[in-house]
């Protein structure tokens, strides 16, 4: 007892003498400064504790249980001597410990870290609702009602054993306006993606919050928790169980993921980054760094390299324009799409990979669960959530479950995944850019359909891409002689791979390095961007009525996303023309792939914004017109008249015409109230 009184003398000699840099009483000052803040929490740095008293240091790692309720009414007493109304008001003050001299990983927790003081980090995948926790119970006794006031420790409410004025042993009832109550909240921690070894399942950890911890985090923040491991019974049929839960009783929680993740960059990386960046050839040796071991493919390397590197988000008062850039990649299968995927999410300072059907209950973006035990609703988070500030890789997406592709909207565009179900109204970070691969419809990818066609995901995900580019699988005796030397040069050089010009540790370094910069455009690079638009946009007017549009502003953003991606490449604080010029050219020859209207043979962006080509719209807007003119003489139209009348006014072939009325009954604009005519739905 006495080695426990003398620990709170040392701390509270800590708090008077422990000067920092400047030479201030540190915590002195922040005792002084709680009234002012209204908080109740004093943060301690554990390396000061460590430098003033190693041993009271050690001692507190070994039973915080002990220590820290000591120390907190040292601090009360010290709070009390300032400012005693603001005590007696909050009643309890909190020392909080950060920045423990080791982390524990998840992976490591076990029994003998049980009541120790340990520091995990990790994601909050889960966060349970607030709920009041008892501290110190009042039962009124239903015979005389006398009080009994019980101060509550144990994992389950203790109830009185008999009442001290009428000795009855049972009829009490809780009185919650006289007992006490603090906030409480369930939170599980898991595994940094980027941290899992390869082929293990994440572990995770349940962590308790209280008072005012409570709510500092959401699913989908990084956070270092430092707190006590303790243990939660299971109870079985027979009673309790001889197994427990671990559980992390929380003491202080940093959050880290609302700051940008950075690597940690040492003064030799620093210099070896600006070394690589000095290079003239610095933009040709990263791309050749992208995916060595997959043949060519150039242009769709150099769009994942620009979204590695991303461009700038800007906060504007009243929208924010997002930074993030989104690529989609198409094709035939066995083109290196999942491959491609998975090296941009092993390279990435933050990535994540997950296959189209999600990898959590959760899938892309979050749920509402009930959980087990309590029955209680929590919050779990998805894919794109966990991958917050950082790059999301989804494989197969054209198999995403339909709940998730109506949520992923606002993800891509607003970059929030918004949820409201069972009492829980949640708004999520998604700050994340995504690179998804999609497989066509029927195996291949037919040349002579438009992109809509060929891959089943709404045109409302697809308007959404930056760059969507196709892979085709088709013969070509010299390139495929090529491929074939590649890819058995790999096999027979299992040993020793390519390697590529600038290795994996040092490219995720100067990628996050990268992001620092914030590249802004100069008149000149401006100047080029409204010229293409314009251009691109006039050759849409002089074809009159029928013209397709062949670019949309969102196509405009997307170029100033790409130019600036690519001026951090160089480590550059200018977006140059040349930066223009090159995504002008990845940018036109994205369009070329998807965009083509396959009858007109003119660029067409309707085809993503609409999945319908400016030329079938306005088919099948002649085809209505016939249709509603028939309508106000007749009340329907005979087939045989809407053939003829087509032909004759429009020139569209009956086999044509029959083809455009497939579509319009299809899409529910014209039905047949009987064999042979048609009428408008609305």
């Amino acid at each position: 007892m006495s080695r426990l009184a003398s620990a709170e003398e040392v701390f509270t000699r800590f708090i008077e003498e422990f000067r920092d840099d400047r030479g201030e009483v540190k915590y002195e000052r922040a005792i002084s400064e709680l009234a002012v803040s209204g908080q109740k929490s004093l943060i301690v740095d554990f390396q000061d504790l460590y430098a003033f008293d190693p041993e009271l240091a050690r001692s507190v790692l070994a039973s915080p249980d002990d220590h820290l309720p000591r120390f907190a009414a040292a601090v009360l007493s010290k709070l009390r001597m300032r400012d005693r109304e603001y005590a007696d008001q909050i009643r309890e003050v909190h020392v909080r410990l950060r920045g423990l001299p080791a982390e524990t990983p998840l992976r490591r927790i076990g029994a003998e870290h049980i009541g120790r003081l340990v520091m995990v980090s990790g994601i909050i995948v889960r966060a349970s609702a607030v709920m009041p926790y008892l501290m110190k119970a009042a039962f009124r006794c239903t015979s005389c009602g006398e009080m009994t006031y019980l101060e509550q420790t144990s994992q389950y409410m203790r109830m009185p054993t008999e009442c001290p004025s009428c000795n009855r042993r049972r009829g009490f009832e809780l009185v919650p306006k006289e007992s006490v109550f603090i906030d409480s909240q369930r939170i599980t921690i898991q595994e940094r993606p980027e941290e899992l070894p390869a082929g293990q399942l994440p572990r995770s950890l349940n962590i308790e919050l209280r008072d005012d911890l409570v709510d500092v985090a959401r699913p989908g923040d990084r956070v270092s928790v430092t707190g006590s491991i303790g243990l939660l019974q299971r109870r079985g049929r027979g009673g309790v169980l001889r197994t427990f839960d671990l559980v992390l009783e929380a003491n202080n929680v940093d959050v880290s993921g609302r700051e940008m993740e950075m690597l940690e960059i040492t003064p030799e990386d620093e210099a070896r980054i600006r070394e690589l960046a000095s290079d003239p050839w610095v933009h040709r040796r990263v791309l050749q760094s992208i995916a060595p071991s997959i043949y060519g493919n150039e242009a769709i390397k150099e769009a994942i390299m620009y979204l590695l590197f991303s461009g700038v988000t800007k906060e504007l008062p009243d929208v924010r324009i997002r930074g993030d850039i989104n690529v989609l990649l198409v094709g035939d299968p066995g083109t290196g799409k999942s491959q491609m995927l998975q090296y941009a999410a092993r390279v990435a300072p933050r990535g994540l990979y997950t296959a189209g059907r999600g990898s959590t209950a959760a899938g892309l973006t979050a749920a509402v669960v009930k959980e087990g035990g309590t029955g209680s609703f929590i919050l779990e988070a998805g894919a794109l959530v966990l991958a917050d500030k950082g790059i999301c890789c989804i494989d197969e997406m054209d198999k995403m479950r339909e709940e998730d592709r109506n949520a992923i909207h606002p993800a891509m565009e607003q970059q929030v995944v918004s949820i409201a179900k069972g009492g829980i109204v949640a708004t999520l970070n998604a700050r994340a850019s995504i690179l998804a691969a999609a497989n066509p419809t029927l195996g291949r990818y037919n040349p002579y359909q438009t992109i809509a066609q060929n891959i089943s995901l709404p045109v409302t995900i697809l308007s959404r891409f930056d760059l969507i580019f196709v892979l085709r699988d088709q013969p070509e005796a010299e390139r495929d002689a090529r491929m074939a030397e590649h890819i058995l040069g790999l096999h027979r050089a299992a040993g020793t791979p390519i390697t590529p010009p600038v290795d994996l540790a040092l490219l995720r370094k100067y990628i996050s390095y990268a992001k620092r910069v914030r590249p802004v455009m100069v008149p000149e690079v401006i100047e080029r961007f409204k010229d293409f638009y314009v251009k691109m946009r006039s050759a849409s007017v002089e074809g009159g009525e029928a013209s397709a549009v062949s670019i949309t502003a969102r196509q405009l953003e997307s170029l100033v996303r790409l130019a600036e991606a690519r001026a951090r490449v160089h480590l550059r604080e200018e977006v140059t023309v040349e930066d223009a010029e090159a995504v002008i050219a990845l940018m036109q020859r994205s369009l070329e792939q998807v965009g083509i209207d396959v009858t007109t043979g003119e660029v067409d962006i309707d085809l993503i914004m609409t999945g319908k080509p400016r030329s079938l719209q306005v088919q099948l807007q002649r085809v209505l017109g016939v249709i509603a003119e028939r309508e106000r003489i007749s009340g329907s139209v005979k087939d045989d008249d809407l053939f003829d009348a087509l032909l004759k006014d429009h020139q569209i072939s009956r086999a044509e015409a029959a083809k455009l009325i497939g579509v319009l009954m299809r899409d529910g604009t014209i039905y047949s109230p009987r064999p042979g005519y048609y009428k408008r739905t609305s």
